[in-house]
C-alpha cells in the first residue's frame, strides 16, 4: 500500500456454524498474530460485489453463493510501523462447493504467498491475537445471523 492513500476491500463474512473463516496473518513491526476475513483490494472500474467473487476464486479457487451486502467499515491502522487506511465492504456469502465447510485449514494462495486460513469462533479473538478489521467483532456479534 502507498502511504497516503486509501484501499478499498471486499471482504467476505463466510459462517460455519458458529465459526467464521479467517486468513491468519503477522504484523513483524508488533510481533503479533492477527485475523482477518478474506477478500482484497477492489481495482479501479471494479464493483465491490465482484471484486469478492474474483479474490474467493483466486485465492481459493472458490466460487461463492448467496452473496450479501452486511456493513462498511472503515480501518485507520498501523501495519509493520506503516500507517493504512481502508474502507472496507463487507458481506455475508457461501461457498457454492459444501466440501469446503468440512475443510479445518484452507491455504490461501495471495501474490505469490501462501496464508493459512482457519474456522473460529468470535471468542478466540483477544486483544492478543486480534480480528480485523477492528470494529469487525462487535459488528457481527451483534448481528443477528
Amino acid at each position: 500500500m502507498r502511504p497516503g492513500r486509501i484501499r478499498v476491500l471486499a471482504l467476505g463474512i463466510i459462517w460455519r456454524g458458529d465459526k467464521l473463516l479467517v486468513a491468519e496473518g503477522y504484523d513483524p513491526f508488533k510481533r503479533q498474530t492477527f485475523y482477518r476475513p478474506l477478500g482484497g483490494g477492489v481495482e479501479f472500474g471494479e464493483y465491490a460485489r465482484d471484486a469478492l467473487i474474483r479474490e474467493f476464486d483466486e485465492e481459493l479457487s472458490a466460487e461463492l453463493v448467496n452473496i450479501h451486502y452486511l456493513e462498511t467499515l472503515q480501518n485507520i491502522f498501523t501495519f509493520d510501523g506503516q500507517p493504512g487506511h481502508e474502507i472496507i465492504l463487507l458481506f455475508e456469502a457461501g461457498f457454492a462447493d459444501e466440501t469446503l465447510y468440512a475443510r479445518d485449514d484452507l491455504m490461501v494462495i495471495e501474490a505469490n504467498e501462501s496464508a493459512q486460513a482457519a474456522w473460529k469462533r468470535l471468542d478466540e479473538f483477544t486483544d492478543e491475537t486480534p480480528l480485523y478489521p477492528a470494529g469487525l467483532c462487535d459488528l457481527l456479534t451483534g448481528s443477528a445471523r
